[in-house]
């Protein structure tokens, strides 16, 4: 029997390692299906190591919160990663599982990024902060509209403990799951910057968040950052896969361990995938259109807490 530290262990190992093929395997995906070769799977490590081996150029006015934000930025995600249930149930932090404690991580770690990206003075960091801030005004609301929606159904806001209501049967088919579901697909875009909302592969000043508030970073600070985004979308589909599709999680024995490992790999890729072809087959939005899509899934997000109230109150 595999204990709960050794999980633990097993599952920030396992996110860290993860994460850049991750993005190896979108980046794949879009570049086949528009017809090109596109770069290696393992090309993402290549990167992070890379930088990692050049040196830090710094400006002349970067203040001490400019060069300890990276790492602070990587140690949040890293730790909310950790507390997801992804291939088993039995983590030792399983406790600190928490979407509300989740949500924090993820809002502090987007707090120090945008002020990063005003503290060296640019241009570009000033649009890419003030434009995070104007996405995570409704971003966030819609995450806490999902996790009341959750915690009315499981009794919990715990993802161990959602997740094994969503195995029982008592979870049923519900349309207020389905709106969650939609909701949290378009909050995740929104999280990691990714198209309609924003393009990661682009630095037209016009159109980009995320890359304006980090093109001053650079060495090991921008490998920092690289491999922080990567573990954020890991996270963002270990939360969508644990909430609505657990299978694989909790069985027991060292049989349920390789099948918890199995089937989260499969998930993994089949996001990816899915991913690749949403972005390839959809346009970036405009900037001054992205509130209209996050207020819709706000709107989702309220709407299937009110139906699930109801229907519990009838």
């Amino acid at each position: 029997m595999i204990g709960p530290p050794v999980i633990e262990a097993l599952q920030m190992a396992l996110v860290l390692l993860a994460a850049p093929g991750l993005v190896g395997i979108v980046r794949a995906v879009k570049a086949r299906l528009q017809r090109r070769e596109g770069p290696p799977l393992v090309q993402p490590y290549r990167q992070i190591l890379r930088l990692l081996a050049k040196e830090v150029v710094l400006a002349e006015n970067a203040s001490w919160l400019f060069r300890t934000a990276p790492y602070l930025i990587l140690a949040l995600t890293w730790a909310a990663s950790s507390v997801v249930p992804t291939f088993s149930t039995g983590l030792a932090f399983a406790p600190l599982g928490d979407l509300i404690v989740i949500t924090a991580l993820l809002g502090a770690a987007r707090f120090l990024l945008a002020l990063a990206g005003l503290d060296i003075g640019t241009s570009f960091g000033g649009i890419g902060a003030s434009r995070e801030a104007m996405f995570a005004s409704l971003a966030e609301p819609a995450m806490l509209m999902i996790v009341v929606t959750l915690a009315i159904a499981a009794g919990s806001t715990q993802l161990s403990t959602i997740a094994a209501f969503m195995l029982s049967p008592a979870a049923g088919l519900r349309f207020s799951f389905a709106l969650a579901l939609v909701a949290l697909v378009i909050v995740a875009l929104a999280e990691n910057g990714r198209i309609p909302i924003d393009n990661p592969a682009t630095h037209l000043e016009l159109t980009m968040v995320h890359e304006a508030m980090v093109l001053e970073y650079s060495g090991r600070h921008l490998a920092m950052i690289e491999l922080a985004a990567a573990l954020k979308l890991l996270l963002t589909i270990s939360i969508i896969a644990c909430i609505f599709f657990p299978f694989g999680l909790g069985l027991p024995g060292f049989a349920g361990f390789l099948v918890g490992l199995l089937s989260y790999a499969m998930k993994l890729g089949i996001a990816a995938i899915l991913l690749g072809v949403f972005e390839v087959s959809i346009a970036k939005m405009r900037v001054f259109r992205v509130p209209e899509l996050l207020g819709a899934g706000l709107m989702l997000g309220l709407l299937g807490t009110l139906l699930l109230y109801v229907s519990r109150g009838l």
